[in-house]
């Protein structure tokens, strides 16, 4: 599972840089990519690291959609930074990575708040991710339709 938590962690990082660069997660992803093959001290992105980050940005209308929606008091512009991409990448995985179970996805997503964000995260992020977690049946009925569309 360290693994997994490492592909994870790296995941969170590429969504953040995105975020703080203004940039696509697709360019950050191949950036990274790039970088390990070219430099001995970049450990290579991990297949599981490229699949949580080209899901996620499948889905990135819709994820930022379930967010904003049930964000109680918070839009995403508002939400720093760190968190808003921390829910991101627990949002795209619960919703649409069946490989993990909800409740790692879960506790993934609040060590991740608890390593690189404010006190207040852990708690924050936990409510929000369980309360996509409920709706997920109902989540997964509603983008059926849209993911053949496509």
């Amino acid at each position: 599972m360290a693994a997994r938590n490492k592909a994870r962690k790296r995941a969170f990082q590429i969504l953040f840089e995105a975020d703080q660069r203004g940039s696509t997660v697709q360019t950050v992803l191949a950036d990274w990519i790039r970088l390990a093959r070219t430099d001995d001290r970049q450990p290579p992105v991990s297949e599981y690291t490229m699949q949580l980050v080209e899901g996620y940005a499948q889905h990135i209308g819709r994820i930022d959609e379930l967010i904003a929606t049930y964000a109680v008091g918070w839009t995403l512009d508002r939400m720093p930074v760190v968190d808003r991409n921390i829910l991101r990448l627990g949002a795209y995985e619960l919703v649409w990575e069946d490989a993990t179970p909800d409740a790692v996805v879960i506790d993934e997503a609040v060590q991740l708040a608890k390593e690189f964000s404010t006190d207040d995260s852990p708690a924050f992020v936990n409510g929000l991710l369980g309360r996509i977690k409920e709706l997920k049946p109902s989540l997964r009925r509603e983008q059926e339709p849209r993911e053949h569309q496509g």
